[in-house]
């Protein structure tokens, strides 16, 4: 088992175990030399996506669930918020992520939308028809669906989980403080209540346990030329 990054002691540097290998397709990675083993990640959240890029990451396996049904404690959050995280971060670096995830039930069902712009998992539990549920996020899903960048002075996010285009812009800078604050996680008195509401109310935030952490990512891979997207 090798080790990635350096150790750390807050929660959220609780160890991440990956399985992963250096090819998209599944027959590709049985060829000798096409494995990099299990990784654990146990340093910053920030460096880890790059990292595992560089290292020749292209396929990666979580080997536990991501349950937020069960985030109430900081520690389990947290670990959520991480691992969520780094699916977004991952995404943004077009590596295929495999990943089973278990959401609370709640009305109407809708919750896996806010996290449509990520990687579908392989197993989703939790919406009333999961099934059908999961065959949809996959079907809507592609590179590019929810993301930001930085300008000179202003911070674009272009959103389309819902079909359409929205798009927001923050040239205020407490608003992109905000973003820096919560791009990995932090407690929602981290940025002034009625930032946090605004995030919240177009869904560019998720609430998961005591943490809210920014959900559209930076794209590393393109697919087509920027202005077009």
């Amino acid at each position: 088992m090798t080790t990635v990054l350096t150790p750390a002691t807050h929660p959220a540097h609780r160890p991440l175990t990956l399985q992963v290998w250096r090819d998209y397709d599944a027959q590709a990675c049985t060829l000798p030399g096409m494995s990099l083993g299990r990784l654990d990640l146990t340093g910053p959240a920030d460096e880890q996506a790059a990292q595992l890029w560089e290292l020749g990451a292209r396929r990666v396996r979580f080997t536990d669930e991501i349950d937020l049904t069960t985030v109430d404690s900081p520690d389990a959050a947290a670990h959520a918020v991480r691992r969520l995280c780094l699916i977004r971060d991952l995404t943004a670096h077009a590596v295929l992520v495999q990943w089973r995830l278990r959401l609370p039930a709640g009305p109407g069902d809708e919750a896996w939308r806010d996290l449509s712009h990520l990687q579908p998992p392989t197993a989703l539990t939790g919406p009333a028809d999961a099934d059908a549920a999961l065959t949809q996020w996959r079907n809507e899903h592609y590179l590019c669906k929810c993301l930001w960048r930085q300008g000179p002075g202003f911070v674009q996010i272009r959103d389309r989980r819902w079909g359409d285009l929205r798009r927001f812009t923050a040239d205020e800078p407490a608003y992109r403080e905000a973003i820096a604050r919560l791009s990995y996680g932090a407690p929602s008195s981290a940025v002034p209540e009625a930032i946090a509401a605004d995030f919240l109310a177009e869904r560019l935030v998720s609430r998961t346990g005591p943490f809210l952490w920014w959900l559209p990512y930076r794209v590393n891979r393109w697919i087509q030329e920027a202005m077009a997207i």
